[in-house]
Order: C-alpha cells, then structure tokens, then sequence
C-alpha cells in the first residue's frame, strides 16, 4: 500500500530582523532619494518562506514624511524631504515587517526594526550681522540693519568707532561648526579713510576726513574654513563738525493755551496771547549762526 503525505505550510513563524536596531548619522544637507539604510540591512526572513510587506513610521512628531520605503516589498529607507537641522535633529523610525498584507484577514504575524536618525548639521548658511530678525519665523534667515557712526572733519580717532546699533559683529548661523569670522572692507572707503579689524570687526581710522562728503562702506564677513560663506553689511559714516557745547533751550519754561473744541493739529498759542503760536526753540553755541 503506498501512502502519499503532503506536508501543508502553517503560519507558525514571525518575520524576523537580523538587526532589530540601527543607527544612522546624515549630514542637513543630504539630497532628497538619497538612500538612507540599504535594501540588504533592513530585510526580514521568514523561516515559513512567506511574502515579506513592509510599511514605516516614525514616533516623533512633525517628522513624518522626510524619510519613507522605496515600496510595500523594498524596505530600502531614503530620503523623502529635504532635512532642516533646526526644526529637527533627531527622529526614530519604526519598520514594520508583515507575512500578510496589511488588508489581509488572516492572521498575521510581525515583527518590528528601530531605526534612530542623528541629523548633523552642515555649513550651509553664510554669517548673520547682529543684531538681525528673523524673517517670518524662518530660522534660515536673520535680517540685519546697516550700521551708522560719525566721527569729526579734520579730527583724528584712535579709538574704535561707536555704531548703531552696535559694534560690526557676525557669526556663524550653523552653531554647531561655529566657524571663526574675519572681517574686512570691500567697497565705499575712499581715500582708505577707515580699515576695520579682520579679528573683532572694530572700525578705526587710518587718517582725518577733510571733506564733509559721507561714507558708505560695505564690510564683508567670511567664514574662516569656507570663504564662499559670506556676507556683507553697510556702515554709514557721516562726516560732521566737532560739537564743542550741548544744544540749551532759550526758557527753562514755556507756557501755552488751548481752545476747547479745536480740531487735531491745531496750534498752541503763547499764554496771555491768544493770536502769537507757541515756539519752542534751542540753541547751539556750535552754530551761532543757525
């Protein structure tokens, strides 16, 4: 008598992981489809030989969507969006390996990777001047003012120049790197008036102005190790004679009157005089002809 036995497959066995856990350092500046973790290091066996189904999540929040599976049978991971260190530099990702379709009504069985993602942040802001604003809440760019200063015709300051609305001062907006800042001026300075210092940014004079004509130099700061990242700011020097007495009032006390009911931007008259405006005026013993 021969008996033929078919053996049937049951599904007794998990999908298995051979490295359950991974990490992974990238770089900000990675490009989109940018294979994260290969196709090799994250596939699943399954010791009942069945079809693998793969799906990822992560279990950060507002980190969904940059990373993702190249398809529903390839667990490649890869780079969906492009990475900002600032909103982000840390996530971890949860790689499901299914012996069933996620829509199948048989039993399934599954097993789980956990993939850690360190993003480390790369060079790719030029300087920022401070003090600057953000622009919108946008951590990608700082909106500086120009600088202004003055200094005396025919005077000659050995002291670094007092600016508005601080001192010439960049860094490096990828705090991270932290490149040194060297400073210097590229434009406006005539005659090679002033020079700025390449280490603190401080602005000096070389020689007196002896015309009133003002400047507007342009200083550019550098990053030290990446001299493509740069950028430039404007410093207004105004040229004015030396002022020698504080500007005084005429009268410690003024006094005026008003008429009810008058409209906005009426005058106020002299008090006792209904018909002369009040005028209040100061004095500069620098100007005597003014």
């Amino acid at each position: 008598l021969e008996i033929l036995v078919t053996i049937l497959n049951e599904n007794d066995n998990s999908p298995v992981f051979a490295q359950p856990n991974l990490t992974r350092d990238i770089p900000e500046d990675t490009k989109v489809d940018t294979a994260i973790v290969a196709r090799e290091e994250v596939s699943a066996s399954d010791a009942d030989l069945d079809t693998i189904y793969y799906e990822l999540s992560t279990t950060v929040q507002d980190t969904d969507g940059y990373f993702a599976i190249r398809g529903v049978n390839n667990p490649e991971i890869y780079l969906q969006k492009a990475l900002d260190y600032d909103k982000f530099n840390l996530t971890t990702l949860l790689l499901y390996a299914r012996d069933r379709p996620v829509t199948s009504l048989d039993p399934t069985k599954t097993a789980t990777a956990t993939i850690t993602i360190t993003i480390k942040q790369s060079d790719t802001r030029a300087p920022w001047f401070l003090p600057c604003t953000r622009l919108r809440n946008d951590t990608s760019v700082c909106i500086s003012s120009p600088y202004s200063g003055r200094v005396n015709i025919s005077e000659m300051s050995t002291d670094p120049l007092l600016l508005e609305p601080g001192p010439i001062y960049a860094v490096d907006p990828d705090y991270t790197i932290s490149d040194r800042i060297v400073y210097s001026i590229v434009g406006g300075n005539t005659d090679e008036v002033f020079s700025v210092e390449a280490d603190t940014g401080n602005l000096t004079m070389n020689k007196i102005v002896t015309s009133p004509d003002s400047f507007l130099l342009q200083v550019m700061a550098t990053q030290v190790n990446n001299i493509r990242k740069y950028s430039v700011a404007t410093v207004k020097i105004k040229v004015i004679n030396k002022s020698n007495f504080p500007p005084y009032f005429e009268k410690r006390v003024y006094n005026g009157m008003v008429f009810v009911g008058l409209p906005r931007r009426s005058f106020v008259y002299q008090a006792g005089d209904p018909s002369t405006p009040l005028v209040i005026t100061a004095v500069d013993e620098d100007f005597p002809d003014v």
